[in-house]
């Protein structure tokens, strides 16, 4: 393959500004996910502490393989929610290697409303459990949890995607052959409760924790029984008495350390991944992405110069080089994996749609995992464009993308807007991992646009001269105001739109990672579930 070339001055006043101005966007980013991690609850960290219990991202770095990476998801979940009182949504997922096999954790924070669980609390855990089911990987279930947040409930409860929903996935994951494991670190009560019921081994911490369909309160109510929550559902209990819990342990570490045990015995069988050749570095440094990414929309830059900051050796085989060439196609590695890049040098022509459907089909008949980098205004309007059939074209590449049978990766750089977020495979779409830079916009369309369309609209319906200036005026800024706020990447990771904020430079190992997780998934569908009868 050849290498490429990049033609990026770094000295030019462009690429100063651009990295200047993300410089500032990368600062933002660092404050804010400090702020999410561990600060401004103090005095519920303390209160966790004295009650022997370890932090959830701790208790996660004691369950992994040491000097291996955790790659969390939607860190920012809930930012910018409920008063900013929901960090992370209260609850911790990601993927870490145990004994050399890829888990995903599920882990409650119980310095966040006593882990209960929010409307994107729910939302999290399905996203992590689904990305378990899809790659076959064991999940891990670190449970601290006091069930539905009451106040939320016709958000959390009665809908098909609430809180019912973890269990009838997590049944049909064990089901399906997935492990299912659990560690209780502190009270489950009500649909919490279900948590550890519905996995195949528990291991409860002794004194802290507990499993209770009702607590002492609830018990009192419905039959007048007075009785403590240790007598009630207690680990002791449950591991002498009830049998719901399979291990007692006498501390936190004890207990994550039999977790660890119990993966190592697990027998996954994954896919070998051969990755004996030397793996080349980019030959271009990562940390210039944030020069090559225009501060201004309306400045392009070429997607082949963040391919080359992300792919082994910078080597790219390019697919149609001369044609449709708003969009760039062309086959790399990534970490060692083969992947099928698509990058945006602008909007989607018929040419370039045509051209993406016919890669996009090459590599799902290859078995090369697709990898979408976004930038894109969209498909191609105008007369030349409709009579140039960009309606049936673009439905061309976004009926391939739908259809295609391999992985599917996406990364939101820049703008991604209405239907070329579709066809560059967006949530909508359901790819295997979808991530976002701190410089990347979700909407239908950019606020320009959409405050110039919503003028025009109200200008036609002025039957009798212009509109009052005062009232467009109105209008232009209330459409403006209400994109700026739903465009900003930490609106749409609030809200799990993507599996992350990530910054630009830990792209290229983000993928790696999920790369290797989905290369290796094992085909198999005969499974026989664990019964807790």
């Amino acid at each position: 393959m050849a290498v490429f070339e990049s033609q990026i001055d770094t000295g030019s006043e462009l690429y100063q500004k651009n990295q200047e101005i993300y410089g500032s966007l990368l600062d933002t980013w660092k404050e804010r996910m400090e702020q999410v991690i561990g600060g401004g609850r103090q005095t519920l960290v303390d209160r966790h502490h004295k009650r022997g219990k370890i932090l959830v991202r701790d208790r996660i770095d004691r369950v992994i393989d040491t000097g291996s990476s955790f790659l969390e998801f939607s860190t920012f979940a809930a930012w910018g929610q409920y008063g900013n009182e929901l960090p992370s949504a209260g609850i911790v997922t990601g993927i870490g290697l145990v004994k050399g096999t890829p888990c995903v954790f599920i882990a409650n924070d119980a310095t966040v409303k006593g882990g209960s669980f929010f409307h994107e609390t729910v939302k999290k855990h399905i996203r992590a459990q689904e990305i378990a089911e899809a790659n076959r990987l064991p999940c891990l279930y670190l449970v601290d949890c006091g069930g539905a947040y009451l106040p939320e409930q016709d958000r959390v409860f009665p809908d098909r995607d609430h809180f019912g929903n973890t269990f009838f996935r997590q049944c049909n994951l064990s089901a399906k052959g997935i492990p299912q494991i659990s560690v209780v670190f502190g009270g489950c009560t009500a649909g919490g409760a279900y948590i550890p019921a519905l996995s195949d081994q528990v291991i409860m911490v002794e004194e802290n924790a507990r499993i209770h369909l009702g607590g002492p309160s609830i018990v009192k109510v419905a039959i007048n029984e007075d009785v403590d929550g240790e007598t009630l559902g207690g680990a002791r209990m449950h591991s002498k008495v009830s049998g719901v819990s399979d291990h007692l342990a006498a501390t936190e570490d004890e207990a994550l350390s039999r977790l660890r045990e119990i993966v190592g015995e697990l027998n996954v069988q994954r896919k070998d991944l051969d990755l004996s050749a030397d793996i080349a570095d980019p030959l271009y440094d990562t940390e210039e992405l944030t020069g090559i990414v225009s501060h201004d929309r309306k400045i392009p830059y070429d997607a082949r110069e963040i391919i080359a900051r992300l792919v082994d050796g910078s080597t790219f085989q390019e697919f149609k080089p001369e044609w449709g060439e708003s969009l760039v196609c062309g086959w790399a590695s990534v970490h060692g994996c083969r992947v099928g890049i698509l990058g945006n040098n602008g909007a989607l022509f018929s040419e370039s749609s045509l051209k993406g459907a016919q890669f996009i089909q090459m590599c799902d008949q290859r078995d090369i995992p697709l990898l979408f980098l976004h930038n894109i205004t969209g498909f191609m309007v105008g007369t030349d464009a409709e009579r140039g059939g960009i309606a049936k074209n673009s439905a061309k590449m976004v009926y391939a993308m739908s259809t295609a049978r391999v992985p599917r990766l996406s990364i939101i750089i820049g703008g991604s807007y209405g239907a070329g977020n579709y066809g560059m495979c967006g949530r909508g779409f359901r790819p295997d991992f979808l991530f976002a830079w701190p410089s990347a916009e979700v909407a239908t369309m950019s606020a320009d646009i959409a405050s110039n369309v919503m003028l025009e609209l109200r200008r036609s319906k002025q039957k009798s001269g212009e509109a009052p200036p005062q009232e467009l005026d109105a209008i232009e800024k209330a459409v403006r105001d209400q994109y700026g706020e739903q465009s900003d990447p930490y609106y749409a990771t609030s809200r799990l739109w993507d599996d992350g904020l990530i910054a630009p430079e830990q792209t290229r190992d983000v993928l790696g990672l999920c790369l290797r997780i989905v290369t290796t998934t094992p085909d198999r569908d005969k499974f026989s579930p664990v019964f807790r009868m």
